[in-house]
């Protein structure tokens, strides 16, 4: 009897209605403050979620989502204008405004924060919380597989010698093996040379070393507008004439190097692609 008393605080806990139950339910109004979330969430969320991207989808020439973040509203990062989107989710890089954040976390906006990945899995971890976090982990389950299965195709053939090669991004940007980049050459068949100029991470690689070792690949990204990058200066340098020969270049968008997730699947096929116009593999 002393039981029934109690039912609605104590002993009737596992009796509650479940409409009486807080339930969780997934966002309907998300906004993303990062070039590289964008990435993750124009693959995973419903489109009708999405009440704002950042602005560097709005650029072709910084993202691989410009196609398909036309008609999604852009935002430039200030907390009132993030606020007009009348968010219930904001995802945010360590790389966007803290003054917006600090606001934002005031204002008691849900915002959840992430750091760049530097490897492979954390890219993968970070692309199975995005996908949680919007409700929809099966969407993210499935584009872990598709990333996997991409790296496997890509992998050079059992006991291949791996290519030396150096990487030259927009404004002479070149990266060391520690770094999301450098996994991603030594998966599919490469050795980063520019690790042995001493770079460990990303920065300006000279030419002076590239005239005493050249690589036998240079990965370089296309003109953009019309106008010549890094890599097209340095090809074309005279001091550079007698390596040329010995040093062959691949192709890639710029953008493919920018991020992670569910952009691993093309940068991965890109460099397998590379790697065999050189060896002549099948």
């Amino acid at each position: 009897m002393r039981c029934l008393v109690v039912a609605a605080t104590v002993c009737g806990v596992l009796a509650v209605p479940a409409w009486a139950a807080p339930a969780w339910a997934a966002p309907k109004r998300i906004v993303s403050l990062g070039s590289c979330l964008d990435t993750d969430i124009v693959q995973l969320a419903d489109r009708e979620q999405i009440a704002a991207l950042s602005h560097y989808s709005g650029d072709p020439s910084t993202t691989t989502i410009y196609e398909m973040a036309k008609g999604i509203p852009l935002s430039q990062e200030s907390a009132e204008e993030v606020i007009l989107f009348h968010p219930d989710l904001v995802l945010a890089s360590r790389h966007s405004s803290l003054a917006t954040r600090n606001a934002l976390a005031r204002l008691n906006v849900h915002t959840e924060l992430f750091s760049e990945p530097q490897t492979v899995e954390e890219s993968i971890v970070q692309l199975r919380r995005v996908a949680k976090l919007i409700g929809h982990e099966d969407r993210g389950e499935a584009m872990a597989r598709r990333i996997a299965e991409a790296l496997a195709e890509a992998a050079p053939p059992p006991g291949a010698r791996p290519l030396t090669a150096v990487i030259f991004q927009r404004n002479g940007f070149s990266t060391g093996a520690q770094s999301l980049v450098g996994e991603m050459l030594e998966r599919t068949g490469y050795v980063n040379v520019a690790t042995r100029y001493g770079l460990k991470s990303w920065g300006y690689l000279a030419l002076e070393p590239l005239i005493a070792d050249p690589p036998e690949a240079l990965l370089a990204g296309g003109v953009v507008d019309g106008k010549p990058t890094w890599a097209d200066r340095v090809l074309h340098h005279p001091a550079l004439a007698s390596a040329g020969p010995r040093m062959k270049r691949i192709t890639f968008p710029d953008t493919l190097f920018n991020c992670g997730g569910p952009v691993l699947i093309q940068a991965a096929q890109v460099l397998a692609a590379g790697r065999r116009s050189i060896t002549g593999e099948p």
